[in-house]
Order: structure tokens, then C-alpha cells, then sequence
């Protein structure tokens, strides 16, 4: 039992000495690209919510908290709260979650799609102008998509999980830059989702880091119950702290 103890310490104490926390926030502007629906799935009509109604752009922030146990295993916990509003009027009728829409009615459309995520990665390689890791993401996905007449409403909601793949690459190109290239991603044949950024990223000090970049969120499903496939766009910038 003795022996087993100062294992343990031998194990642990490295650890705990190493283990540090870094907090993320990332934020700026989130742009539609397609974002076509049917709902259902099978029997709906099928209609853009970027296309045939107008999006607006919209400001988006995202939370994410690691805690680092040792060089090379990580655990992150992330928030990432999203709704796009659209509207306008389509010139044909509109057969939405068992409700009809009058064609060339002004309509109001929501797009909700709230993202909670728990990420293992390890990093394979890790040095000084080099670093790759892979990883497991469970995501929890909160969804809802709605649209509203002055007469008429209906929605439909999700929340599910989603197993997807994490990856992390940093390449320190230059003293205190580097080019940020990570995200999750996964395809199956009941759908996809891709969620993934390119980043510019400046050290200030071992504690601080700023980027700015391109993210782009894209997948969807195809189903009975539901059919949507959006592509979003977004101008990100993020500030990490180390502690």
C-alpha cells in the first residue's frame, strides 16, 4: 500500500505542479451563407431562411475554459449561444411544422442554435514552433428553428448529442506569431457538422494572446422529422489568459 501511495505522488505531484487553466473568448460577426429547411423532412416546403428571406448579421461570442493537466492531456468545457433573425415574404405557400403560410405573407424566421461542448484532446506533438493534437468533442446541441406571421406561428425544437472529432494545429512561425488552425468536425450518413477556425495569433506574454480570423460553422440533417443544411461565416477575434 505504501508503494502504491508514492506511485501515485510520483504521478500526481508532476501534474498538479504542470496543470494550468486557460479561459477563451471569442466574438464579432457571424454572416448566412445557405440555409435552406424543410420541416418536416418529408413533407414540408422546402425554402431558404437566407436566401428567399433576408438574414441579418449578428454578433456572436463564445466561451471555452481548459484545464490542462500536463503537457499533453486537456479537458475543455464550451458555450457558444447562437440566434439569427430573417424575414420577408416568399411568393409561393409555405407548409412549415403542420402549418401553412400564406405566400407573399411578411414573415419573421428565428434560427437558434445553441452549442455546449466537453473536448478530451492529447497533443502528439508538442514544441516550440509546432503544435498538433487530436481529440473526442460530446456536443450538446440546442435547436430551434421558427417562423411567425402576424396571424400565424410554428416551431420546431431539437436538443441532441453529437459525438464529433476535435483538432489542434499551431505553427509558431515567427517570434510571438502563429498561424491557429483547429475546430470539430465529423460526417455520417445521418448528417455532418463542421465547425472550424484560421486564425492569426499574437503572444503577448506566456499569460495573454490575441487572434483574429476566419470561422466557418456548416452541416446539417436530413430526415423524417427535419431537413436543414445552413453554412455560416464568421470574422472572429479571441483573447486567451493563461493562469
Amino acid at each position: 500500500m505504501k508503494k502504491l501511495i508514492l506511485m501515485m505522488g510520483l504521478y500526481l505531484i508532476p501534474n498538479l505542479l504542470f496543470s494550468q487553466f486557460v479561459a477563451d473568448l471569442e466574438t464579432g460577426g457571424v454572416f448566412s451563407g445557405y440555409n435552406d429547411v424543410r420541416i418536416p423532412g418529408d413533407t414540408g416546403t422546402k425554402f431558404s431562411l437566407s436566401e428567399e428571406l433576408d438574414a441579418e448579421p449578428t454578433l456572436f461570442y463564445r466561451l471555452k475554459l481548459s484545464y490542462y493537466l500536463n503537457e499533453k492531456h486537456s479537458l475543455t468545457l464550451f458555450a457558444a449561444p447562437l440566434t439569427i433573425e430573417s424575414s420577408g415574404e416568399i411568393n409561393r405557400d409555405i407548409i412549415f411544422e403542420g402549418v401553412t403560410f400564406p405566400a407573399n405573407t411578411p414573415l419573421d424566421a428565428t434560427y437558434r442554435f445553441n452549442s455546449y461542448r466537453l473536448t478530451y484532446r492529447y497533443d502528439f506533438y508538442k514544441k516550440e514552433k509546432l503544435e498538433f493534437g487530436l481529440g473526442f468533442t460530446a456536443k450538446i446541441r440546442d435547436a430551434e428553428i421558427a417562423l411567425e406571421s402576424n396571424e400565424l406561428s410554428s416551431s420546431k425544437t431539437n436538443v441532441g448529442f453529437v459525438p464529433i472529432i476535435n483538432f489542434r494545429l499551431l505553427w509558431n512561425f515567427a517570434n510571438k506569431w502563429g498561424l491557429l488552425f483547429e475546430g470539430d468536425a465529423l460526417a455520417a450518413p445521418q448528417g455532418r457538422a463542421e465547425d472550424v477556425q484560421l486564425a492569426l495569433r499574437y503572444l503577448i506574454s506566456d499569460q495573454l494572446a490575441l487572434r483574429a480570423g476566419y470561422r466557418i460553422l456548416e452541416g446539417g440533417a436530413d430526415n423524417e422529422e427535419v431537413y436543414n443544411f445552413a453554412l455560416l461565416n464568421y470574422a472572429s477575434f479571441g483573447v486567451e489568459f493563461t493562469f
